[in-house]
């Protein structure tokens, strides 16, 4: 299995709801290293996975939609507490989502499934993996 990593960052507020998050129950800011992964079991005829300036620009349009905001007020995420695996999963079905509309290009047809990792800090993070 062939793979292709690009990176972007993400900066957001929210809060949580549940006794099981202590003090982040308050408004608070994070600030996520964003690692998009992209997976083929064979390169393509350019010996590609990916195109990794098309894989960066769309990561950095998801990542720029969710950025400088409260997600607490996104209408999308009522209710729901954002966590880093949350999070992970949004900007990966997102990213699933562009590469079914063509917008990595006919190479990503090939892809066989997308990773996400968001870095909370330098010891911890949280991963969401799909198929497409």
């Amino acid at each position: 299995m062939f793979s292709v990593t690009v990176r972007d960052h993400l900066m957001i507020a929210h809060s949580f709801h549940g006794e099981v998050f202590g003090p982040a129950q308050r408004l608070h800011g994070a600030t996520y290293l964003v690692d998009a992964t992209f997976h083929r079991p064979a390169l393509d005829g350019d010996n590609l996975v990916i195109d990794m300036g098309l894989a960066a620009k769309e990561v950095r349009e998801i990542v720029g939609d969710l950025s400088y905001r409260n997600l607490d007020d996104v209408p999308e995420f009522a209710g729901a507490n954002t966590t880093t695996e949350f999070l992970a999963k949004v900007v990966a079905d997102r990213l699933a989502a562009r590469i079914r509309d063509g917008a990595l290009g006919p190479g990503a047809l090939g892809l066989t499934g997308i990773g996400v990792r968001l870095h909370e800090s330098h010891i911890a993070w949280a991963d969401y993996q799909r198929s497409l």
